[in-house]
């Protein structure tokens, strides 16, 4: 099979590779669409040569087969699913090996170029409110008699609208949206009518900050989140943050924020403990976007299609580094890379 390997830079070079077999708990999936993230790019440059490979961990297709222990899905059934990172088997490839639990199905009235667009980012969202800031789960909504301002920053970056969708399942409101040139995709997908609102991070950190306050009308705000995590900007969420009760989670691992003031609870979420101590917890939520997925409230973020499939690795990871994608996911059709075999 054809398989794209990433490097510092990035660049990308196309080897022919063995399928893989999936082992015990495993999926071995064909895939179809495979979706592109920032740390496809970040972790080789970053932590260079031994983070070179197949960095590709959103996976869409059909499955081929299952290993030992699977009993949920079989041959044919239409697919979505987190890979592993740092493991073989990632989705930029013709095939991809995915865990059983981090698997969930696509419902008919979702494409696998849809499908693509979801699992990383998704589980990203659902890790970001209900494992590190511990909100109400989407199951059981708060009352309506009750309010939970959230912050997020980032909105209309995949994990970001993710986080949104998944905030409202939970009744909780205002979501105060920080956003740029994206913000009509923001509006799509807020409730005015309970208080939320956007907020333009382009006038500057005293404006937001005010603005933030003007939205809370005297409320306090305890949750937040900045999927974006970079420029200083959680510092100006800090400024308005309760400094006794307040939460706020982040996405840079690399990165220690010793700024944040030491009576704000401060996390850092990061997807991949899906496959360490979160993997019931990936299991839940896999299958809970595939119920939403089938009846409407959860949608896939829009998607820009790189195009030569595999050969285009190297470009959609370009522009995510040079921040070319707004309010979109890019993701590759595997079929459309030049030279493949049917």
């Amino acid at each position: 099979m054809k398989e794209a390997i990433v490097s510092t830079g990035p660049r990308v070079q196309i080897i022919d590779s063995p399928i893989p077999r999936p082992g015990p708990g495993q999926v071995l999936t064909k895939i179809v669409f495979s979706g592109s993230n920032p740390k496809d790019w970040k972790r080789p440059q970053y932590w260079g040569f031994k983070w070179t490979g197949n960095q590709g961990d959103d996976i869409s297709g059909i499955v081929h087969s299952v290993g030992e222990g699977v009993s949920k899905f079989k041959s044919g059934d239409r697919v979505a699913a987190f890979h592993e990172m740092k493991q073989p088997g990632g989705s930029y490839a013709e095939y991809g090996i995915n865990w059983a639990y981090s698997t969930f199905r696509l419902p008919t009235n979702t494409s696998f170029q849809e499908g693509a667009a979801i699992p990383l980012a998704a589980l990203t969202a659902a890790c970001v409110l209900y494992s590190r800031l511990r909100l109400p789960q989407p199951w059981l909504p708060i009352p309506d008699s009750q309010t939970i301002p959230l912050v997020i920053w980032g909105v209309s970056s995949a994990v970001g609208s993710y986080a949104v969708q998944l905030a409202r399942r939970s009744n909780i409101h205002p979501l105060i949206c920080i956003a740029g040139r994206a913000q009509a995709h923001v509006e799509k997908l807020i409730d005015r009518s309970k208080g939320d609102t956007v907020i333009d991070y382009r006038n500057g950190h005293e404006a937001v900050s005010q603005e933030i306050r003007d939205s809370l009308k005297g409320a306090k705000l305890e949750y937040a989140f900045d999927a974006v995590s970079e420029m200083g900007w959680y510092q100006t969420i800090c400024r308005v943050l309760d400094h006794q009760s307040g939460n706020i989670t982040l996405i840079i691992p690399a990165q220690t924020y010793t700024d944040i003031p030491k009576t704000i609870g401060k996390s850092v979420t990061t997807v991949a403990d899906i496959h360490q101590d979160l993997k019931d917890f990936g299991y839940v939520y896999s299958r809970y976007f595939t119920k939403g997925l089938e009846e409407g409230w959860f949608r896939a973020q829009p998607q820009e299609i790189i195009p030569c499939g595999l050969a285009g690795v190297q470009q959609g990871l370009e522009n995510l580094k040079n921040g070319t994608a707004s309010a979109v996911k890019y993701v590759l059709k595997i079929a459309d890379t030049p030279g493949l075999q049917s």
